[in-house]
């Protein structure tokens, strides 16, 4: 960090230095009009003020006025080439984040102003700045380390956060597309710079969500407000509902017809269709005890097997970043054991053969397990209510990642549906509220 001059926006008509996201203009590298002084949001490069063409002050409209003030630099250009090394060896972040990272890196980083001349924010601790404040680009993604260090000083272990941020730890930075520069170049070079701190480990930074086709504006009250939403809806359907079409690699749109089709026909029709009508079946005609699992045919060993490196798919998806995959895997298991159960026909086989019937209910609820704990992540409330059903103490997250299915003998509690089918009324409703009717 080094002292310098620069040239900042300064409005006559309001008569105030103009912090960088008071200053609006015409981006110089893709020609957006509507780009700020620190960051253009369609291109997602980051600006300093004087870089907008037909720059204006975004209170009054006013063209600022360029004047030199005094501030300090944090020396960004220094990092350029490690930091290019070492985004180059990042073969598993997204391809949208790392390509776009190495570009920005190719261009060139320049040194950036960590102060602003603003009467609010975090003070300079230094002799000459006491009029001037850290800027929030610089100070705000301090806040993962510090606020890991007042952790760790509020847990009476002062030390701790050092598991975090040394050795073999793993951070990973969940955001938006426009914030990517912040977390694979801004941060990064600050850790370099301070040293003996791990580097983030994966930035799965986001596309955009757009809503009914249009992009989501609070202000134009075009959003789901989650207090509003969770008057009418359970909390899990709409979990399910954004991972598994979660803008992982492209832009993806909200809209409530998808919602309640995702809802009824994998929610309630396969996953939670599964559920009740094993163990509904299962409690009514075995005692409510998991059934004994007599000798296995190929197919139900087939069954068993896809459990286990669905299970183990499912984790290395979600160790990835790729949550939507997690969710497609786990729900064709669900798919394959309602196929199962299909062709054993336990409802049928009870009345000539109990053992074959107890037998696949067996590995049917061993199946619906094995889906209480991959979906978990998901759908923890429903996942948590599952594994109540099937017999367990505690929490299935408390038990870990494995498949551990309930031991035939294991009493079942009474089960309930886990989901509920949504009305197309309420669907209308929806879309009135939004003025799509």
């Amino acid at each position: 960090i080094y002292d310098g001059t620069m040239s900042m926006p300064y409005c006559p008509n309001d008569k105030r230095h103009l912090p960088d996201r008071y200053v609006e203009g015409i981006c110089p590298h893709c020609g957006f009009n509507g780009a700020r002084g620190d960051q253009c949001d369609n291109c997602g490069r980051t600006l300093n003020p004087e870089d907008l063409l037909q720059w204006r002050c975004r209170l009054c409209g006013t063209t600022p006025v360029p004047q030199e003030t005094r501030h300090l630099f944090f020396k960004l250009s220094a990092f350029n080439d490690e930091l290019a090394s070492w985004v180059e060896k990042q073969d598993h972040w997204r391809l949208n984040v790392r390509n776009f990272t190495l570009g920005m890196l190719a261009e060139g980083l320049r040194d950036r102003a960590i102060t602003r001349d603003i009467d609010w924010g975090i003070s300079v601790p230094l002799e000459g700045y006491e009029s001037k404040r850290i800027y929030v680009w610089f100070e705000a993604v301090i806040g993962y380390l510090s606020a890991s260090i007042e952790w760790a000083r509020r847990q009476g272990r002062p030390d701790t956060w050092r598991d975090f941020w040394t050795g073999g730890s793993r951070s990973y930075y969940f955001l938006g597309k426009d914030n990517i520069t912040f977390h694979t170049i801004i941060w990064p070079a600050m850790l370099m710079g301070y040293g003996d701190l791990s580097l983030p480990y994966d930035v799965p930074a986001n596309q955009y969500l757009t809503m009914s086709g249009s992009k989501v504006s609070t202000s134009r009250n075009w959003a789901i407000w989650l207090p509003d939403y969770l008057e009418r809806y359970d909390p899990d359907p709409l979990r399910n509902y954004l991972s598994a079409s979660m803008p992982e690699t492209s832009d993806s749109d909200f809209n409530w017809e998808s919602f309640f089709q995702r809802n009824n026909n994998e929610l309630v029709a396969t996953y939670g269709n599964l559920a009740h009508r094993v163990l509904t079946f299962t409690y009514r005609n075995f005692d409510g005890k998991v059934p004994a699992r007599g000798q296995l045919d190929e197919r139900s060993k087939d069954i068993l097997a896809l459990c286990e490196t669905t299970l183990v798919s499912v984790g290395r998806e979600i160790a990835a970043c790729h949550f939507r995959e997690s969710i497609r895997l786990a729900m064709s298991l669900a798919q394959e054991a309602n196929r199962y159960l299909d062709e054993k026909e336990p409802w049928k086989a009870i009345k000539q053969d109990r053992e074959a019937a107890g037998t696949s209910l067996n590995v049917a609820i061993a199946a619906i397990s094995c889906l209480c704990t991959a979906m978990c992540p998901f759908l923890p409330f429903s996942s948590e209510k599952l594994y109540g059903f099937l017999g367990f103490d505690g929490s299935v997250a408390g038990a870990g990642w494995r498949f551990n299915p309930p031991l035939a003998g294991q009493q079942l509690e009474q089960p309930t549906p886990l989901f509920k089918k949504l009305d197309e009324k309420l669907l209308e409703e929806e879309l009135r509220r939004l003025g799509l009717a």
